[in-house]
């Protein structure tokens, strides 16, 4: 999918429609960041509990610190050393921002910049940032393919691009909320070895 392709896709994603995307990890099913009733469609579509939180992932680092500026300073440290990459990061939000993506903990919030390239990456430029999900039913294998997507979530999205086969593990998931950091989720990069590198870089 190009030219015309990401055009749909990021028309749809302006919209407030849900597209799916690949990542550097697996297939997401994303939406507009900026749009609660966006998110809203988003976790109809899933199935997905409201109160679940979702990632907020963003086209570089200089998007991420605009849309979340509190996650300058200290945590700042912690987000360079570890993004882009794929990773999702759990910090502090103490303003509370994308309350309609943080799920039950609005004090903390997920976020991603991938490593992407292609149309994926296009789409991405052209939005800033999207709410984004594993493109699977509630518990469903990560698709690592396009077939490996539902059939009523691609039938139910806007806009799809196709990025080929990818990894088919989903991010590793570090919550630095804590007075110690931990892994959440063991994904598609060690997670210990990511929290060293976080540690040295805030020593």
């Amino acid at each position: 999918m190009t030219g015309e392709g990401v055009a749909a896709a990021v028309d749809a994603i302006r919209a407030g429609q849900p597209v799916i995307l690949p990542t550097d990890t697996v297939y997401g099913l994303c939406a507009s960041a900026d749009r609660s009733e966006a998110t809203e469609r988003l976790y109809r579509l899933k199935g997905r509990d409201p109160l679940q939180p979702s990632a907020l992932l963003a086209a570089d680092l200089d998007v991420l610190f605009e849309r979340v500026p509190e996650l300058r300073g200290r945590t700042e440290a912690i987000v360079r050393a570890l993004l882009p990459g794929p990773y999702t990061l759990v910090l502090p939000n103490p303003a509370a921002r994308y309350r309609w993506l943080t799920g039950a903990e609005p004090e903390a919030i997920g976020v991603r910049v991938p490593e992407l390239a292609g149309d994926a990456a296009r789409v991405l430029a052209e939005v800033g940032a999207v709410v984004a999900t594993s493109a699977n039913a509630p518990g469903g294998p990560d698709p690592a393919r396009l077939d490996d997507v539902p059939e009523e979530l691609r039938g139910g999205v806007a806009a799809v691009v196709d990025g080929g086969v990818l990894p088919g593990t989903p991010s590793t998931v570090l919550d630095f909320t804590g007075s110690e950091p931990r892994i959440v989720r063991e994904g598609a990069a060690p997670g210990r070895e990511a929290i060293d590198r976080a540690r040295g870089a805030l020593a």
